[in-house]
């Protein structure tokens, strides 16, 4: 066996091979690209002969560089970078950092405590992976347009927030503002003009009285900037508008691309079985956990890595419950929603929720033990290739301890 740690930036890759004992072999610095592998590959070939003999270890778990890599069947090891700088202090104390070091300090992880970290595998969740996170990327994108909205309009127009409300992403909010980007503007709109703009932006039901509740919004006495200022601050709202209609539009498109790309995932089935999650939420979920099989020895680690098991920090008689921080976000993000819709579409959810409620647990805590026990019912659903069923994720003995 050979062990090869790769510290990768952008442009270059510094490489070192050791054998069992530690001993370096051979340390190179090798360009990004298609020259760069190739003279990564016909290093590790004047050590080994069976791409099995390989084991690799780099910070990344994504990208054309790991995915040669896996591809040319190499053991391949993700590392943390947090791990590595660890591991690198376990072995000397003078703080020293270089990239060939760092490369050295990888290779020497996965020869000694490779068991402790997860093996990378051919994923078929890859395109799957590429669109949930472009499609949550673009809605946290456009929270923050939103956000900088509602900043520009509590300065000059808060008639718009008190008709709108927090939601100034909606197709009425875009309408009407797009329309009258102003108070004063707002102010002269008439109930059928309010109407029109509701139309041309989707709304088919209720117009007239949704148009007459933001009339009397628009027309409510409030404080007002000087006209320059006013003006000013417009100007910008009527330059938000299509940007945020843009990333709307484009928002929508990821997802049904998303929908189509989910629902040909052979354990997409499984996903959508269990309650709270369907394409775009199922999507995320399948996304984040990767559907190797092996990468999770039990439903613990799943629920690790998810970031709803709990962490405990004893010492004498002292014992504290915390929220896990290490996690993937993501995922974590992604499983707070799951089991907050699946309180209205699972009884034993709901059942679960409530008890850890009335036993003083806050809001967020009772939907984490929720997030928690649904990711387990995931696991074993995947482990054994069956649907969701009720009664068996919910037994009464179950519910009773709760």
């Amino acid at each position: 066996m050979i062990f090869v740690g790769i510290d990768w930036a952008e442009a270059h890759h510094d490489a070192c091979i050791v054998d069992e004992a530690g001993a370096v072999l051979g340390k190179q610095r090798v360009p990004d690209g298609v020259e760069g592998i190739g003279r990564l590959h016909a290093m590790i070939a004047d050590h080994a002969e069976d791409p099995a003999q390989v084991v690799v270890g780099i910070e990344i778990d994504r990208g054309l560089l790991v995915e040669a890599l896996v591809s040319a069947g190499y053991e391949v090891f993700a590392i943390n970078p947090m791990a590595a700088s660890r591991y690198r202090d376990r072995h000397a104390t003078s703080r020293a950092k270089s990239d060939p070091g760092d490369a050295k300090v990888l290779a020497d992880l996965v020869r000694t405590d490779r068991h402790n970290h997860r093996r990378l595998a051919v994923a078929g969740d890859a395109a799957i992976k590429v669109l949930a996170r472009a499609h949550q990327d673009l809605i946290w994108s456009r929270q923050r347009q939103v956000n900088h909205l509602r900043n520009q309009l509590r300065e000059f127009y808060p008639a718009a927030i008190a008709a709108f409300g927090s939601d100034l992403a909606h197709p009425d909010a875009l309408a009407v503002l797009e329309r009258a980007p102003s108070p004063a503007q707002g102010r002269a709109l008439s109930a059928s003009q309010i109407a029109s703009a509701l139309r041309k932006g989707g709304r088919q039901r209720n117009l007239d009285k949704r148009a007459g509740e933001i009339k009397d919004a628009l027309r409510t006495p409030q404080l007002e900037a000087p006209r320059l200022v006013a003006d000013a601050y417009a100007a910008s709202v009527a330059a938000t508008m299509p940007v945020i209609r843009s990333m709307t539009e484009q928002i929508e498109r990821l997802a049904a691309e998303l929908s189509k790309s989910f629902r040909s995932h052979p354990d997409a089935e499984i996903y959508l079985s269990l309650p709270g999650l369907g394409d775009v939420l199922g999507a995320r979920a399948l996304a984040e956990f990767g559907d190797d099989r092996t990468r999770y020895a039990n439903p613990k680690g799943r629920k690790a890595y998810a970031g709803t098991a709990p962490i405990t920090r004893a010492s004498g008689t002292r014992l504290i419950v915390l929220a896990r921080l290490a996690r993937n976000k993501r995922l974590a993000d992604a499983c707070y929603l799951w089991a907050f819709a699946a309180l209205n579409s699972s009884r034993g959810c709901r059942r679960y929720y409530d008890a850890h409620r009335s036993r003083g647990k806050t809001h967020h805590q009772a939907l984490r033990a929720v997030a928690n026990r649904l990711v387990g019912i995931l696991h074993g659903c995947l482990e054994q290739q069956t649907l969701y069923r009720e009664d068996v994720a919910w037994p009464p003995q179950l519910e009773a301890a709760a």
